[in-house]
């Protein structure tokens, strides 16, 4: 059965149920660095909020090269997305998207002046994803160990964000 959805609607849903992202970025020695951050909110202008601490090395290194990427995986579907990371510190916007689960990071909650929003302005998603029953893609990669070919057990593509 073809999937009528487009590659906005896969990103999208995994988008909704994602929870934990792994953010890379460039140090200041010019290494790749990956980290895992709670998914705070991905908004209608396709911008990933997540909470983290400044001063910071993870901080420092975007305040440096801004480019980075954020990978995330559920059980529809795998993102990795580029994008432009700036910094925050707007009270307003932090009182917005604040939870119980950030509290975790920072001594003084949500009034810690370590307190800060990373915001990704994401540029392109690459997806891949699969809308089919689980039996089915087992089936279909069981099909391909035995003939010797290649399954095909999802959708892959780029999305201009």
């Amino acid at each position: 059965m073809a999937s009528d959805k487009t590659g906005m609607d896969f990103v999208v849903e995994i988008l909704e149920k994602a929870k934990i992202a792994h953010l890379t970025t460039m140090d200041l020695e010019g290494h790749l660095v990956s980290r895992p951050l709670e998914l705070q909110e991905a908004d209608s202008d396709g911008n990933l909020w997540f909470f983290t601490q400044d001063p910071s090395h993870k901080a420092d290194e975007i305040r440096a090269n801004p480019n980075v990427n954020v990978a995330i995986q559920d059980s529809k579907g795998f993102l990795s997305i580029s994008g432009a990371a700036s910094l925050t510190k707007d009270q307003g916007r932090i009182d917005e998207l604040w939870k119980a689960s950030a509290a975790a990071w920072f001594e003084k909650g949500r009034e810690d002046p370590t307190v800060a929003l990373l915001k990704v302005d994401s540029h392109t998603a690459e997806y891949w994803a699969n809308d089919e029953p689980k039996v089915a893609s087992v089936f279909k990669l069981a099909k391909s160990a035995v003939t010797g070919g290649q399954p095909d057990v999802g959708r892959n593509d780029v999305v201009e964000m």
